[in-house]
């Protein structure tokens, strides 16, 4: 939010420098995040002074050119070339003398230079009004008054203003500072802490009167908890022009371009005291009234940036006896607004519901200052204030009358909001006492009324114009922020109690693992939790942002793998081809009507798993490496015994899954084609998916037992078998456990070969089967005999044969 000072001063009448006010801004919590200079004109006329034409001749090389000799205050004067046609001897004229930098339209800045045209010397330049910022005439130069005298500065002979301007970052609670009136009043409250008594200056309506009634426009609220309040009045035989100087720069020192003089008193009393206002053209009122409602769903209406917009059901809009004409508190319409032609308005104050205004400004994806304002709530009280100051400021400056009494629609009042503050309780979480008087001095600059004094405390009546201050923390934090945070002392001596937590807590563990990844070379990511409706997984269980940002973030993401991808894609778009990243995340989803988190930790590996060098050749990423990462994560973690099964998810092409107590705790494997194509990447990935709530419920209930080691050794026996390409691992791994359920401890799946020297439909599985007797030593001939029973079962059940 920009805020003038000169505008400021307005209010205010003080003399410090820009930087001393800003820094008191921000001790009130109005932070200033930088200080910009504003010139009226540009550059400030700086090096243009008068000059008076001497004598005025044809340049001798040029039809078109003239030679002209300009006394500019100087010892002698300057030779200047000049293609004006009006241009004569003893004028007086602008002139921009040698290294005078001047500004085209577009703010390109130029530098006037000593040179010569068409072989004769010139010395500056003899402007006209644009090239100097004062007009948009280009007919001929600036003729100036003849009693000025050579030398002295333009910046003199025209009224340049100069402003400094703050550039506020206003916290979203602070709807009571969306104004130069509302900052005003913050620093009022600030001086007087440093002892600076300022007299906050507002506004006068007291000459505001109804010069006739011979235009009513009738309204009629037919939402009044959209529109709790509404005013209007109506101003006739004004005539619609450019504003005067004085306001075009009140309005371009804050960044809004001045449109013509009836608008531009709507967006300065906007930003003069935080009220949105809107003038519409009598002429174009049908019926000559004016009615607040909402109209049925999907209604055209087309705003005034000539877009074509569907209406809401709930959207509420301003209409005549027709049609609407305004989206009420965001946007005017294209056919009812003020133009050159208008000579009478209805000028609209009014407070809206903040929030239908803001679900209405999100639906049509609009932002306005106005809607800025409705959105964040604005005074209730100040409504029909405002609208006298913008009908006097209009009546001023494009003269006609007030022709009808002000309607002003009310019909509940809000009551006003009582909070009792203890001084017990101001002490406690200010952690310092403040003085009583002190207290009550700030509350009042505040406006914050005092209604009875007790030992204990006060009781206050909140202005309505702090729709954030409810309860009795809010004053306080209100007290404090005008005390002064930097008032508040340090003791020497600091108190702590220590909190006890659980070595368990989630944030724990997470940092672990991912220190734990980051020493194995991986990177954090952290990608957006909404993804398009096109990326997420096409079930009833995505769960659909009601007012998304955009259709590109529209769904809550269900997967972990999409995200992740779209950052892989970014990444090998850019060269960036070898990765290894990891990310803690949230999926979402909604069963049985019910809306559900999940915590997962995804792992991304694509590319080389190591970069070459002198001594080391580089080696690809495959699975079985992702498998060693994973396994080394539930190392990390102590947990121990888990199955392994084969997995069946069609985001893989192969993989398998990690199981602990019936319970899925890591899927990971190669990403299917058809997820690789959707992102446009070439080369494989890999990719594993932690549940990661599962894993903490597996480490917080994990007991450490220890038992004896083995006395008798594992025995480790591979099987490279020839299978049909429609066999699934899940067939081979479920025969084995069948076939040999005592003495067998693991199966498991080591090496997929399809390609050369295979027969067409065929592939082979390299599998391990690991053996061991606690009681004894298996001896060759039990392991004979129990690979002979799995091999058997093989050729019998999947036709195998061996490699």
């Amino acid at each position: 939010m920009k805020i003038s000072y000169n505008w400021l001063k307005q209010f205010l009448q003080i003399d410090w420098d820009a930087q001393k006010t800003g820094e008191l801004l921000t001790d009130l919590g109005l932070e200033v995040e930088g200080i910009s200079q504003f010139e009226s004109v540009k550059g400030g006329l700086k090096g243009i002074v008068v000059g008076h034409v001497l004598t005025c001749e044809k340049h001798p090389n040029a039809d078109r050119l003239k030679l002209t000799t300009v006394d500019v205050g100087q010892e002698a004067p300057l030779q200047i070339v000049c293609g004006a046609p009006n241009v004569t001897a003893g004028q007086k004229v602008p002139v921009a003398t040698v290294g005078t930098t001047l500004y085209t339209k577009e703010g390109e800045a130029w530098v006037i230079k000593k040179g010569k045209i068409r072989g004769e010397v010139s010395q500056g330049m003899i402007c006209a009004e644009d090239e100097i910022g004062l007009g948009e005439s280009h007919d001929g130069i600036m003729v100036l008054n003849e009693e000025l005298v050579p030398g002295t500065p333009c910046s003199k002979v025209f009224e340049i203003e100069n402003d400094e301007v703050f550039e506020i970052g206003l916290t979203p609670n602070r709807s009571d500072a969306m104004s130069h009136f509302g900052v005003a009043r913050d620093l009022k409250a600030g001086l007087e802490q440093k002892e600076i008594q300022k007299e906050l200056v507002t506004p006068s309506v007291s000459n505001f009167s109804i010069d006739n009634r011979s235009l009513k426009v009738d309204i009629e609220v037919l939402e009044s908890d959209l529109a709790p309040r509404y005013c209007g009045v109506t101003i006739s035989n004004l005539v619609v022009q450019d504003s005067p100087d004085w306001l075009k720069n009140r309005l371009k020192a804050i960044g809004l371009a001045p449109i013509n003089n009836v608008v531009d008193v709507t967006n300065y009393v906007l930003h003069e005291l935080g009220q949105p206002l809107h003038a519409f053209d009598a002429s174009k009122i049908k019926g000559n009234k004016v009615e607040v409602k909402t109209l049925p769903a999907g209604t055209k209406f087309t705003t005034l940036d000539e877009v074509e917009r569907e209406l809401h059901e709930d959207d509420l809009m301003i209409c005549d006896a027709g049609s609407p004409m305004c989206i009420a508190g965001v946007f005017g319409g294209l056919h009812s607004g003020v133009t050159e032609h208008t000579t009478s308005i209805f000028l609209e104050s009014a407070y809206f519901d903040p929030v239908s205004i803001r679900k209405t400004a999100k639906r049509h994806g609009l932002n306005t200052d106005a809607s800025f304002r409705f959105e964040r709530g604005i005074d209730i009280n100040m409504t029909k204030y405002a609208l006298k100051r913008a009908a006097l400021l209009i009546r001023e400056i494009a003269g006609g009358y007030i022709t009808s009494e002000i309607a002003d629609l009310f019909p509940k009042k809000p009551q006003e909001r009582q909070v009792f503050l203890t001084f017990n309780k101001i002490n406690s979480l200010i952690g310092q006492e403040i003085p009583q008087d002190t207290i009550k001095s700030i509350l009042s600059a505040l406006e914050i009324r005092i209604n009875n004094v007790t030992e204990s405390g006060l009781g206050l009546t909140i202005p309505t114009y702090r729709v954030d201050v409810t309860r009795e923390v809010d004053v306080i934090e209100e007290i404090l922020r005008v005390y002064g945070y930097n008032n508040i002392d340090f003791k020497e001596k600091l108190n702590a109690s220590i909190a006890k937590s659980s070595r368990f807590e989630n944030y724990r563990i997470q940092d672990v693992i991912g220190d734990t990844l980051a020493a194995k070379g991986f990177f954090e990511i952290m990608t957006n939790s909404l993804v398009s409706s096109d990326i997420a997984s096409e079930d009833e269980s995505a769960v659909q942002m009601l007012n998304p940002l955009s259709s590109d973030l529209s769904v809550l993401r269900n997967s972990m793998l999409h995200s992740g991808l779209q950052t892989v894609s970014y990444n090998h778009n850019r060269q960036k081809t070898d990765l290894k990243l990891f990310e803690f995340g949230k999926t979402y989803h909604k069963v049985d009507g019910n809306h559900q988190e999940k915590q997962h930790l995804a792992i991304f590996i694509s590319g080389e798993r190591t970069q070459s060098s002198w001594a080391v050749a580089s080696k690809r990423s495959e699975f079985f490496y992702l498998k060693g990462i994973v396994e080394n994560v539930f190392e990390r973690l102590g947990i121990r015994d888990i199955d392994t099964k084969p997995l069946t998810d069609s985001d893989f092409a192969e993989g398998v899954s990690y199981v602990k107590n019936d319970k899925v705790l890591v899927s990971l494997g190669l990403v299917g084609k058809a997820a690789l194509k959707r992102f446009d990447i070439k080369q494989e990935v890999f990719y594993a998916d932690l549940d990661w709530d599962a894993i903490l419920e597996c480490v917080s209930t994990q007991n450490i037992a220890f038992k004896e080691i083995p006395k008798f050794p594992e025995v480790t026996r591979d099987f490279a078998l020839l299978l049909d390409d429609s066999v699934s691992f899940q067939k081979v791994y479920d025969i084995a456990w069948n076939t040999e359920k005592k003495l067998l401890k693991k199966v498991n799946l080591f090496d997929v070969y399809t390609g050369k020297n295979l027969p067409d439909g065929k592939k082979s599985y390299a599998v391990s089967f690991t053996l061991m007797d606690e009681k004894k030593t298996l001896t060759d001939k039990q392991i004979e005999k129990i690979m002979g029973k799995l091999l058997s079962q093989y050729q019998k059940e999947l036709g195998a044969e061996l490699r």
